[in-house]
């Protein structure tokens, strides 16, 4: 018992044989030995006591360990147990039977506990900081349990209930357990429940404002759906606004532009004159004006195309030649064009936008040039990418005037096609059917300002205020040829030096003309016949070039050789005579440059002799820059004045003139004079039908057609049009208006087509609205072309000798 006990109890000092002796029984199961504590259990007789003898009895059937019910232990007077076991004399097996564990059972071993030592022990081994109350019951009666151990004192606290087991399965026993003192406020449980509670909080208003924050956005994202809606309504309803305004204001425009072009074909003096020019000016600048809103409107809006038919570029050159022609003589300029050989004869792509591109360019260098040259010129990239020495990169010294001008190489040094980055804008070499243009236009005007140059290309932006009061415009010129650029797949540049002259290059891309084989054949035949026609007449013919500087000469023989005669140039006379005088060829004309002309008339003079001397009947020609000038020059040179023609050359001009000079007459023929005799060999006798819903313009297009001896017939509206050219009729062309009520030129036109069985009348729109009337909507509908109104000579001429044939005999 020493190992269960805190303290041992005090040693027994009783004498055994003072006791009471056993009753006579059975069988007696005295205590044989005992330990010094108990000493005093000795020779007692664990048989002779009712409870003492059934727990021994039920050991020894058992042969498990018997525990006896809580009793006061002698001495100590403490509460105890005994565990009791049987010893067998022989080992048992463990399924004997109680008879036999009774035979073989030689005696018995018990042991004594004190509870309480017991479990004071075992509180000692869990003692904590708060002192442990235990309660231990035996409970084999459950309703009235024993206490062995502790306290009988309640308290309403929590405790902890634990079955104790003694070895004996008969006695059961618990354990109570609870602190002395209340438990303490578990903190850590409740700052953690809070701090959970906080952060459930947290989460549940981010998921709140989450939502919210969605629910806005939705919100804002249906706003802004319905803003853009609105603002796409708006767009379109300005687009449409400015289609119709332009159109309606173009309209009554076009009509006064043709009355003043027939007032100029009357009896006026020289100061009538000028006042209808001007008005015809102003009314082309308003005209021009709307065209370039209308095109802004349109970029703006992304809703401008490019058309894609084939053309001559270098008939597009020559028109935009004879628009600024009358300017550049006003002030003295000199104009120029030069395309290099390399460029097709013919490329696909939009006329109308490319010639807008440079009409743009090209009146801007009017505008703010007073003195040297403008020089359009057009080559390959390919041409630049393998030699940087071309026309537009001309040294002080070697340019159109003489005059220093602004490095072109610098206007499209950041062009990605120049770098080996941007090699993918390239084309392949073996892209054939591709047309990569290089076009740069150069003056020697005023150059723009340096703190200028950024906002260039902004919409409405000029480089002054005062600019605008000065020479006109709206800014938009350069932003419009900057969007249709990008349209081409090509980028735009410039180089400007103030007080010496800016250069502004761009590039295009174009399908070859020439290689693509597709619907658009007879177009490009026309065109081809077209070109032939005035190189057939002098085919073979060689011509000499007097001018000393190379890029002005490398100009003329340009446009001499378009004609399809043979160039040489000469740098002085005496160069010239040294080839004249050469009897293994024949000069067929001779071209002196108006500047070397008047530098030495007795060494003029003295060329004019040798020529007549040499006599191969050589025809001598003045390129002056001005016809009064050189009229007036060439009536020096006495006994033989040659003819003069007047730059910009241009090959149709040249052409004429060279007809006249061949044939024996002398002068040149004023602007305008081909176009007008070719249109009246065209239209002499013709029957036309004129189509218009619009009155004044009936009658400008009337009186227009009738000046050049058509028999012209009107119609008001589309379904007159298809009864008058209901099969059999005798018109021989008929210009159709767009747009008409009821029935428009495009549906007119459908309906004519499908009546035709035999022959095929040339249907041209007319049009106010060159922006509509497109060449891909025109042979949509089966139209033949279109021109725009009020008609312009050349434009008239070109259009209607596609399907004409030239009157032979004709009364002029």
């Amino acid at each position: 018992m020493d190992t269960f006990e805190q303290s041992p109890v005090q040693k027994d000092d009783s004498v055994a044989e003072a006791l009471e002796p056993s009753p006579i029984q059975e069988e007696y199961a005295p205590v044989i030995f005992a330990q010094d504590t108990v000493a005093h259990v000795v020779a007692l007789d664990m048989l002779s006591g009712t409870e003492d003898r059934e727990n021994v009895l039920r050991a020894r059937a058992s042969g498990k360990g018997v525990l006896t019910a809580p009793f006061r232990l002698l001495k100590t007077n403490r509460l105890g147990v005994i565990l009791t076991f049987a010893v067998y004399k022989t080992d048992l097996p463990s399924n004997a039977i109680p008879r036999e564990r009774i035979q073989a059972t030689d005696g018995y071993i018990g042991g004594i506990f004190d509870i309480e030592s017991l479990v004071e022990k075992l509180l000692q081994q869990l003692a904590s900081k708060q002192t442990i109350l235990v309660n231990v019951y035996d409970i084999t009666n459950q309703s009235h349990p024993i206490s062995m151990y502790g306290s009988n004192v309640s308290d309403d606290g929590l405790e902890h209930v634990s079955a104790l087991n003694f070895g004996d399965p008969f006695r059961k026993h618990e354990m109570r357990c609870r602190f002395k003192q209340k438990p303490p406020w578990p903190w850590l449980a409740i700052t953690t429940s809070i701090g959970i509670l906080v952060i459930a909080l947290l989460i549940g208003y981010i998921f709140h404002a989450t939502l919210n924050r969605i629910a806005k956005v939705e919100d804002d994202c249906h706003k802004m759906r319905e803003l853009t809606k609105r603002a796409e309504a708006a767009d379109v309803a300005k687009s449409q606004f400015l289609a119709t305004v332009s159109h309606e204001i173009r309209t009554p425009m076009n009509g006064v532009l043709g009355m003043l072009q027939m007032l100029m074909g009357t009896a006026l003096d020289a100061n009538q004159q000028d006042y209808v020019r001007t008005a015809q000016d102003s009314g082309k600048a308003l005209v021009t004006l709307i065209n370039e809103v209308l095109d802004q409107a349109k970029i703006e809006s992304g809703k401008i195309e490019l058309e894609a038919m084939p053309f001559d570029l270098r008939a597009i050159m020559d028109e935009v030649l004879a628009l600024f022609s009358g300017k550049a003589h006003e002030k003295g300029v000199e104009l120029a064009v030069y395309v290099s050989d390399a460029v097709p004869e013919m490329v696909i792509g939009d006329p109308g936008r490319f010639r807008q591109i440079i009409t743009n360019l090209m009146g801007n260098s009017i505008k703010f040039t007073k003195k040297g040259h403008i020089f359009l010129t057009v080559h390959l990239v390919e041409e630049v990418m393998d030699s940087m020495d071309v026309e537009t990169e001309s040294s002080s010294r070697n340019t159109l005037s003489g005059l220093p001008v602004a490095d072109g190489s610098r206007s499209w040094v950041g062009f990605k096609i120049f770098n080996p980055e941007g090699s993918s804008h390239t084309p392949s070499p073996s892209s054939s059917d591709l047309v990569n243009l290089i076009v740069s236009v150069e003056d020697t005007g005023e150059g723009i300002p340096l703190e200028a140059q950024p906002c260039v290309f902004t919409p409405f932006m000029q480089v002054d205020p005062s600019i605008s009061r000065k020479y006109g415009g709206t800014g938009i010129g350069l932003s419009i040829s900057k969007c249709l650029v990008g349209l081409m797949n090509g980028e735009i540049g410039f180089v400007s030096i103030p007080d010496i002259g800016s250069t502004f290059t761009f590039t295009a891309v174009f399908s070859n003309g020439c290689c693509n084989s597709n619907d658009s054949k007879p177009q490009k035949q026309r065109l081809k016949n077209q070109s032939n026609t005035m190189s057939s007449t002098f085919q073979g013919m060689t011509a000499l070039v007097v001018d000393p500087k190379p890029v002005r000469a490398k100009v003329s023989r340009y446009q001499i050789q378009r004609l399809g005669i043979h160039v040489e140039l000469v740098l002085d006379f005496n160069q010239g005579l040294s080839s004249i005088s050469n009897e293994n060829k024949a000069v067929n004309m001779v071209f002196v440059e108006q500047e070397v002309w008047d530098r030495d008339s007795s060494i003029s003079a003295l060329f004019i002799y040798e020529l007549i001397q040499i006599d191969q009947g050589t025809k001598l020609f003045l390129l002056g820059n001005s016809l009064s000038s050189s009229r007036t020059n060439t009536a020096t040179s006495g006994f033989y004045t040659p003819s003069v023609i007047t730059k910009p050359l241009k090959a149709s001009m040249l052409s004429a003139s060279l007809q006249r000079a061949m044939g024996g007459n002398k002068g040149n023929p004023c602007n305008g004079e081909h176009s007008s005799l070719s249109l009246r060999n065209l239209l002499a006798g013709r029957k036309i039908l004129i189509v218009d819903d619009n009155e004044v313009n009936l009658i400008v297009a009337d009186a227009a057609l009738k000046k050049y001896g058509a028999d012209v017939v009107c119609a008001d509206s589309g379904k007159k049009a298809m009864k008058l050219l209901k099969p059999p009729h005798k018109f021989d062309a008929c210009f159709m208006d767009i747009q008409m009520p009821e029935m428009d030129g495009f549906e007119a036109t459908r309906i004519i087509r499908d009546m035709e069985s035999n022959g095929h009348i040339p249907i041209l729109a007319m049009t106010a609205d060159v922006i509509q009337a497109t060449y891909e909507e025109c042979q949509r509908c089966g139209m033949d072309g279109y021109v725009s109104k009020p008609f312009e000579a050349e434009q008239l001429y070109q259009e209607v000798s596609r399907f004409l044939q030239p009157i032979t005999s004709v009364n002029l």
